[in-house]
């Protein structure tokens, strides 16, 4: 099912710092327009923890009514509140989600009975096809691989999961625990082949919302045994992805890098804060030498 290139959606802001509704609809529009199989709203990249209740509910109703059924929407409706991420999850199936991501707990730090109770409510209450989304570096702990293996046996919807725990060698863990009807997706783009050489079925990427183009075709040369044409991609976009990593906290250099590009405005919300100059003129060099902009 979420076989391809994902694009982590940023959440543009106007000078209000209000949802820049018609930015939005463009960065969709041009998704779907460059090969990508689907979009994720409202997860790390589009802001969500300075997002309200309202806004969250209203980016995902705007990323659905824009693909228009062109390719997946896989609304970020994950929290550390279980009742919260349940009230989301419903909102999303609601309005013609096709999936939910779902991040892992951050803050409350549960234990690993803790992730498994909190999961099976949410899947219990939904028919949405559910990501499991591990991140350490932001959450502080894992989603274990027994922990899945035990989630996706309990409610067979949790299908997948979104690796961004920064080691490969754990796609060759989930996939030697659970059966194929699970599937992985890289967390990370610039180990999008060494996981996909592993098994995983694609990225969710951040990187594809400037360059969604190359990350399609980059996925879609994998998928089809293509390595060679895949790492001729990485090879020529990993700059981006090194400057990204290096610069700030994402999504702060995306979103800088697609003012830049002329996407959209480059404000965020507090507590994130934009790029220094001396960070954005090292950004806007590296687009200049990939040729992403003048």
């Amino acid at each position: 099912m979420f076989e391809g290139a994902h694009t982590a959606l940023i959440t543009p802001f106007n000078e209000a710092r209000e949802v820049d509704e018609p930015a939005f609809r463009a960065i969709i529009d041009e998704q779907f327009e460059n090969g990508i199989s689907g979009i994720v709203p409202v997860g790390t990249t589009g802001e969500s923890p300075t997002l309200n209740n309202k806004e969250h509910r209203r980016v995902i109703e705007l990323a659905v009514e824009q693909a228009a059924g062109r390719g997946l929407v896989i609304a970020g409706t994950g929290s550390n509140s279980t009742r919260e991420a349940i009230s989301m999850t419903k909102f999303a199936e609601e309005v013609g989600a096709d999936a939910s991501l779902q991040v892992c707990p951050y803050y409350n730090k549960p234990s690993q009975e803790g992730l498994f109770q909190h999961y099976r409510a949410i899947g219990e209450s939904t028919s949405l096809p559910i990501i499991l989304y591990s991140i350490p570096g932001r959450s502080v702990i894992e989603i274990t691989v027994e922990t899945q293996a035990r989630l996706h046996a309990a409610c067979p919807n949790i299908r997948a999961m979104k690796e961004a725990g920064g080691d490969a060698a754990r796609i060759d863990e989930i996939h030697a625990a659970l059966p194929d009807s699970y599937e992985t997706l890289s967390g990370d783009d610039a180990l999008t082949i060494d996981f996909m050489k592993r098994g995983a079925k694609g990225v969710i990427s951040v990187a594809g919302n400037l360059i969604p183009k190359a990350m399609s075709d980059l996925v879609a040369h994998m998928l089809a045994g293509e390595v060679e044409a895949a790492r001729a991609i990485d090879e020529q976009f990993s700059p981006l992805f090194n400057t990204f990593l290096k610069l700030d906290t994402n999504p702060v250099p995306i979103k800088e890098a697609m003012a830049l590009a002329g996407k959209c405005g480059p404000l965020l919300r507090l507590p994130m804060v934009s790029l220094s100059d001396e960070k954005r003129t090292e950004l806007a060099d590296t687009l200049k030498s990939l040729q992403l902009i003048s």
